[in-house]
């Protein structure tokens, strides 16, 4: 009995199929723009690319059923080049899911997150890709980086530049159990770590223990978002403020769908805020309930700014931003920015109002208000006191 494919026409189509889930990543994916979900037929889609890309490649591809398409989906499956799965979203080879334009955008995100984020991982799978992209010309299109992000990491993250620099500490870093640690939030595993610093509150230099979610990174540095093992209390810290002590508590971890559950809750009370805080136990479960009153904040900022204010239509979902009255000008004097925020990003907001110098002022609360008067009178007097 000879082979289905034997015959050059099964051969040729086996591979124009190929081709096709290699030249169109995602072919078969239902297009909200585009169709009807419940009319969508995948593989009709699938069929209409192939004769598209046998006209394209110049091959004569005869007329081929859809039991003989499906016949051809179970050849690539066995063959490992399909997983033995739905492809509920589209087809693609192996790991191939992206097109050309799909991988330049994700090799500028890697470029800039190994660059200026100075992920060691990151770096290297970057460093990797490049070296197998070594074929294509140094001024292909796909190779430059179109898009970057310019925050900058302020510590050492990568073990290896610290032994080059000299910079090893006589205590490591997370950094060094990075490896570990996202295996530990992708089992969600229960973990015990070492704080050894901390810039804020220097009596909690100790061990936790708890369920690690996701790395951060957030505009000077990366963080660690923890669930706490034992009560379930929600923090965001800096990575390198723990040492390089790593101990699973919890082999076989938690599973994904409670790691999951406690990420959406931690994401859903980072966009209530304003800034990387997430209060206090008591506090936290009393607004992740709807309980906890939210504070109205009230700050006027002044002509110098006003255009840079009114720009950010999207700083908060909760943000409402008014005109003040019109000068001689034709123009606002003013605008007030009102947003509502937990009491425990009151403080990370305020240190973004101070970059604005006098251009800004609390209207209420009033102990902000006083607060910032407090501030403004101190830097006052040591401008004063140090003046010859």
């Amino acid at each position: 009995m000879g082979h289905s494919y034997a015959g050059l026409p099964a051969f040729e189509r086996l591979l124009l199929l190929m081709a096709t889930f290699a030249r169109n990543p995602g072919v078969g994916c239902h297009d909200p723009m585009q169709s009807d979900p419940s009319n969508h037929d995948t593989l009709q889609v699938v069929q209409m690319y192939l004769h598209k890309v046998a006209t394209e490649l110049n091959v004569e591809l005869p007329p081929c059923s859809r039991h003989t398409i499906q016949s051809d989906l179970k050849t690539l499956r066995r063959y490992g080049l399909l997983d033995r799965r739905p492809y509920r979203w589209g087809y693609y080879l192996g790991t191939g899911l992206m097109s050309r334009e799909e991988l330049q955008v994700a090799l500028n995100a890697l470029q800039s997150q190994a660059r200026y984020q100075e992920d060691p991982q990151i770096n290297q799978i970057y460093q990797r890709l490049m070296r197998r992209l070594g074929g294509l010309n140094p001024k292909d299109e796909i190779l430059y980086p179109v898009r970057t992000q310019l925050d900058r990491v302020i510590v050492y993250t990568d073990p290896v530049e610290m032994m080059a620099k000299g910079k090893y500490q006589s205590r490591g870093t997370l950094f060094e159990k990075i490896d570990a640690l996202e295996e530990a939030i992708i089992q969600g595993q229960a973990v015990e770590l070492y704080r050894f610093r901390n810039p804020y509150n220097p009596q909690r230099i100790r061990y936790e223990k708890v369920y690690p979610l996701q790395l951060i990174y957030a505009d000077i540095a990366w963080y660690l978002l923890q669930e706490d093992y034992q009560n379930g209390h929600l923090v965001v810290s800096r990575l390198d403020r723990f040492s390089d002590h790593f101990k699973v508590l919890d082999s076989k971890g938690r599973g994904s769908i409670c790691q999951w559950k406690s990420l959406r809750i931690a994401h859903r009370l980072l966009k209530a805020g304003w800034g990387l805080q997430l209060g206090s136990r008591e506090d936290q479960q009393r607004e992740i309930r709807g309980e906890l009153e939210l504070v109205e904040v009230r700050v006027r900022f002044f002509p110098k700014v006003m255009e840079f204010i009114q720009e950010g239509e999207k700083r908060h979902p909760k943000q409402e931003i008014k005109p003040g009255l019109t000068g001689k000008d034709g123009k606002p004097a003013y605008v007030d920015y009102i947003v509502k925020l937990p009491k425990r990003s009151l403080e990370e907001f305020c240190r973004w109002v101070y970059r604005f110098m006098s251009n800004a002022q609390f209207i209420y609360p009033q102990y902000l208000a006083e607060q910032h008067q407090e501030f403004a009178r101190a830097l006052l007097d040591r401008y004063c006191s140090q003046a010859p």
